[in-house]
């Protein structure tokens, strides 16, 4: 799957009108639209629809609602495909890009004008703002008179807008894969804008027209579309076609119980990347936002399209809990390969200036940092001792452990090191544990002076380790600085 930029994409015309489809066969899509960002609400809608599609063996498709073409950008085109690439959502087919299909959409429009179903609207923004204070005035709600339905004049100095023509008796049922049956009277409906009147399409008409022609089945998707449902159903039924089975998916709320924004901290997926989340951790997170089975917590990608359904999404909004996605990260880090997280890994080194090459083996630095690393930023970020000179020491760790009391035991300890045969974790800490001993110290009392004189600070994997990867070399120049910082503290 690549990134591609908005032009010369997508399949022509004719490869999208219409679809045909094996009655059987489940299809479902991601269809955002790009105006920022891909946020980890949509990224939750597009794990759904995917693993939907998965399960039964069906079709998963993107496709892009670029129709508003003053807040779509090619950039945020390629922050989602980026960001579906990083989840690893493949996609069957597209992404479909509504901006090419805009002759197709006219089409449809003029089929609805001439079957009766649609009809121009005349009225000016003043008639309609006078309206709708009118009704606010009465207490009733805001909402098309339909005063232009029976029209037949045009109206001269103006360019009219087509509406829908929605049914006025009757009601739609939706039968929600997540909410259960859901009813909403005709009359509650006005006639809707499906094309604005420099010819544009609406959001409402282009969606209808594709998932019919896209031969889409299910339509997963936010709960804030909920209030267009209806409508849509409307209008495909008006074209003689059977609306797909919907499921509206909750909102996703921060932890103070509100709609999650940016004031919670990250909410595009790519941040999560930055911050140092694997992306199976953050996949694993967001199905379990409103999905379970049972006590589970941990998911593989098999297990999930094995288990999931999405009649077993919760209708009430889940809370984003970061401290729980720090915990399924450090889960992710411990158990997964060092090869694995190497392949995620290596952004985050380049980031502070580390060049593998430049040290140890770096898969095996990597297995010493998994038991302990919570994101892979701070993994990268401890590494650096392995492959960088660290320009000061930690104040506190210097005033705490190199003190003139060590320096007879790290002479010893250099004296030792240096003249090992085998530089081997086992050899290391009998040397480590020989100079305690013959100092009447316990080992830690030699092995932490030895870490902060080797790393600058007080914390890293276990000593043995640490000194056995930094190497012999390494190890003796930098206890030579911290003999000379000792003798030169002793002095003062």
């Amino acid at each position: 799957m690549r990134h591609f930029s908005r032009e010369g994409l997508g399949l022509p015309l004719s490869a999208v009108k219409p679809l045909v489809n094996h009655p059987m066969t489940v299809k479902t899509r991601f269809a955002p639209s790009p105006t920022g960002y891909l946020h980890v609400g949509g990224a939750r809608t597009a794990l759904f629809s995917w693993l939907y599609a998965r399960r039964h063996g069906g079709r998963f498709v993107l496709r892009i609602e670029d129709t508003d073409l003053e807040r779509s950008t090619p950039e945020s085109v390629n922050a989602i495909l980026e960001g579906m690439t990083w989840l690893g959502l493949d996609y069957d087919e597209g992404p479909f890009y509504q901006t090419q299909r805009f002759d197709r959409y006219k089409e449809v429009i003029q089929s609805l004008m001439e079957q009766g179903h649609a009809y121009h609207c005349y009225c000016s923004k003043e008639e309609l703002e006078q309206m709708r204070e009118e009704q606010m005035a009465n207490k009733q709600k805001p909402r098309y008179d339909g005063r232009c339905r029976h029209r037949s004049e045009p109206r001269e100095g103006v360019s009219p807008v087509v509406r829908f023509r929605n049914p006025e008796e009757g009601s739609v049922v939706i039968e929600d894969l997540i909410r259960g049956r859901v009813e909403i009277k005709n009359s509650e409906l006005d006639d809707l804008i499906i094309a604005r009147s420099d010819g544009t399409p609406t959001y409402n008409l282009t969606v209808v027209v594709d998932d019919i022609e896209m031969g889409m089945t299910h339509v997963v998707r936010g709960d804030d579309h909920l209030n267009n449902t209806p409508r849509q159903m409307n209008i495909m039924q008006a074209m003689g076609h059977t609306p797909p089975r919907y499921g509206h998916v909750p909102m996703i709320l921060g932890d103070d119980g509100k709609r999650l924004s940016k004031r919670h901290g990250a909410v595009g997926v790519m941040q999560y990347r930055e911050d140092g989340y694997l992306p199976e951790a953050l996949l694993n997170y967001l199905v379990r936002l409103g999905w379970s089975h049972g006590d589970q917590e941990i998911f593989s990608l098999e297990e999930l399209i094995e288990l999931f359904d999405v009649v077993d999404v919760n209708s009430s909004a889940s809370a984003f809990n970061t401290s729980k996605l720090v915990w399924l990260n450090q889960h992710y880090i411990k158990s997964a390969t060092p090869e694995h997280l190497l392949h995620h890994l290596s952004y985050h080194l380049g980031k502070v200036g580390i060049d593998p090459t430049e040290g140890p083996d770096v898969l095996e630095v990597i297995k010493a940092y998994q038991e302990r690393a919570k994101t892979l930023v701070e993994m990268a970020e401890s590494m650096r001792l392995f492959y960088m000179e660290f320009d000061a020491y930690d104040a506190d760790s210097v005033k705490k452990h190199l003190r003139p009391v060590v320096l007879a035991p790290l002479r010893a300890l250099r004296e030792r090191l240096a003249g090992l045969e085998e530089w081997s974790d086992a050899a290391i800490h009998a040397a480590i544990e020989g100079v305690a001993e013959a100092h009447e110290q316990k080992m830690g009392k030699v092995a932490q002076p030895l870490r902060v004189a080797v790393t600058g600070a007080g914390v890293s994997p276990p000593i043995d380790v640490t000194v056995r990867l930094l190497g012999r070399d390494k190890v003796l120049n930098r206890l030579d600085r911290a003999l000379a910082l000792i003798e030169q503290r002793g002095e003062e």
